[in-house]
């Protein structure tokens, strides 16, 4: 059975299924059947006597949701549907439109085409609306609207969208849609070979190892893997990619659980491709799971010199059970241990604060261990780069218009208003940026902070209590307080998010090969990579080599 580790949100639907596997857990069995019993009568009670209709299926997603929920953000339900969607995800392969979508307070929104994918050859565009499928009409349809866009290939759909306000019309013609683990790979210059790895599908080690030896025949001297942003995906690709840079029986990762059964060591078992080729690996925040697997094994074993901002801490393995109806459940069984022995846990969610959320372990309490090499490394909170890059960690009102799309739609206004730009790379310059400022406050952007929530609420409560004249003032002050606040965060981060603005652009007229093609040259983490690895003696020291 493969273990996985990417965090999903799902729906839950059955609750016995998961009380009769936690038996085998639990010696207890005379409590677990009281709570099976009670839950069960009082079930049968709300639904034959409450005073109104009940939705037996809803109740019960809500009920199985709820007592998910306060485990960990790892353990939930799949349904059928669901359990379908998470095969796609970690087989690379499905038949559908090719297009990241997103649904956002009842819009279905494309957010990236794949280039030459039936969306892009049906001429979609980044920022279109959709809403008509078929003959269904988005605007009353409630449930998964991404079912309606899957099919047998060569399925024809039609597609009705907004663009700029203008409703158009077009035909979507389904086929097989390969979603990959490596989506770019080239050279930074004559000696460097540069590999993106997005994901860790069923195909994340072999995709790694073509592009390697590709790299490799095309001259590469040294290797940059790119880690950022990867959330992660089976922990046996993030083994067998480590494999090609260590040898054969080198252990990877452990994993310790309560139960017996959960505890396993995770070695090597092939020849590698290369242990003596420098390896530079970036991470990033954002970068979970199965990348700090990869990254934090590479960096005990002193085979890669890790470069970025401290991954995201994600020490908790998952394992899929399945149940009836074709439906899964998802369960946190073990966390996993780097060969170092430390575990990157970043949340105890064994213990909470006040307000319900896990506790994050303090940097005080960090412990430390050694290398192959004796170097000192840390656990407690995701890998710690042996570089640490500044400029790769994200400000909290930069998380936020991503977050919100606050650059995503200026952007795609932006896009018809240069529709010629092409190959072209803008610089955004201060006037853009005072453009980009002035588009938030006229679309009234939301930040989503706690204090900008907590004062809409205080005016919400307001008006229903019917003071909100009284309050009017005060609340003014507040709000333009406020406001300049946030004027001052964007202006002190404005190198951060002009790039991101362009990051942006660049996708909308040459796709992410050519947002990869711009990285190569100017993208500042890979610069220090390449600095790295051309001072051999610095990477030397590094590794303790």
């Amino acid at each position: 059975m493969k273990t996985f580790l990417r965090k999903k949100i799902i729906i839950p639907v059955v609750a016995t299924a998961f009380l009769f596997f936690g038996v085998s857990f639990n010696q207890d069995f005379f409590e677990v059947a009281k709570q099976i019993e009670i839950f069960t009568t009082l079930f049968k009670a709300v639904n034959a006597n409450y005073v109104d209709e009940t939705n037996p299926g809803d109740l019960m997603d809500k009920a199985i949701k709820s007592m998910l929920a306060d485990l960990d953000p790892y353990t939930n339900y799949f349904n059928e549907q669901d359990v379908v969607k998470f095969k796609i995800n970690n087989t690379g392969e499905y038949t559908g439109i090719g297009a990241m979508i997103t649904r956002k307070e009842g819009k279905l929104i494309i957010k990236e085409p794949y280039k030459n994918f039936p969306a892009d050859k049906a001429g979609l565009k980044a920022g279109d609306e959709i809403i008509q499928i078929g003959d269904v009409s988005l605007s009353d349809f409630k449930d998964d609207a991404s079912q309606l866009l899957k099919g047998a290939k060569n399925t024809k759909i039609d597609i009705k969208y907004i663009r700029q306000s203008k409703t158009l019309n077009t035909q979507i013609v389904l086929d097989e849609v390969e979603i990959k683990a490596v989506p770019f790979f080239g050279k930074v210059d004559e000696k460097t070979g540069y590999i993106v790895l997005t994901q860790f599908n069923k195909k994340a080690s072999l995709e790694t190892k073509e592009a390697l030896e590709q790299l490799k025949k095309d001259g590469a001297q040294r290797i940059i893997l790119d880690l950022r942003g990867n959330p992660g995906g089976l922990l046996n690709e993030a083994v067998n990619i480590c494999n090609l840079f260590v040898a054969k029986n080198e252990i990877i990762v452990t994993t310790k659980s309560k139960i017996e059964k959960h505890n396993n060591t995770y070695k090597t078992s092939r020849e590698p491709i290369d242990t003596e080729i420098p390896l530079v690996i970036l991470v990033d925040g954002k970068s979970a799971s199965a990348s700090e697997i990869v990254s934090g094994a590479l960096q005990d074993l002193d085979r890669a010199v890790i470069v970025g901002s401290r991954s995201f801490g994600k020490g908790l393995v998952q394992r899929p059970v399945d149940l009836t109806y074709g439906t899964q459940i998802k369960i946190t069984i073990s966390r996993y241990y780097t060969p170092s022995g430390r575990c990157i846990q970043a949340l105890d969610y064994s213990h909470k604060d006040k307000d319900g959320k896990a506790i994050r372990t303090a940097s005080e309490n960090y412990n430390a261990f050694k290398t192959k090499r004796g170097r000192a490394v840390y656990d407690g909170g995701g890998i710690l780069p042996d570089v640490v890059l500044e400029e790769t960690k994200t400000s909290t009102i930069s998380d936020a218009l991503v977050k919100n799309d606050g650059i995503f739609n200026f952007v795609t206004d932006y896009y018809y208003k240069n529709p010629n730009l092409g190959a072209t790379i803008p610089v955004i310059t201060d006037a853009n940026f005072n453009d980009f400022k002035a588009y938030l406050k006229k679309q009234n952007f939301n930040f989503d902070t706690d204090t900008e929530i907590a004062l809409r609420n205080t005016l919400a409560a307001a008006k229903k209590e019917k003071i909100e004249a009284a309050i009017s003032t005060e609340y003014q002050q507040l709000l333009t307080a406020l406001q300049k606040s946030e004027e001052n965060q964007l202006n002190q981060n404005q190198k951060e998010i002009k790039n991101l603005i362009l990051d942006e652009i660049i996708k909308r007229y040459q796709y992410k090969e050519g947002l990869y093609q711009y990285y190569l040259k100017n993208n500042s983490e890979i610069k220090k990579a390449v600095s790295i690895l051309n001072d051999t003696p610095q990477y030397n020291k590094i590794l303790k080599l």
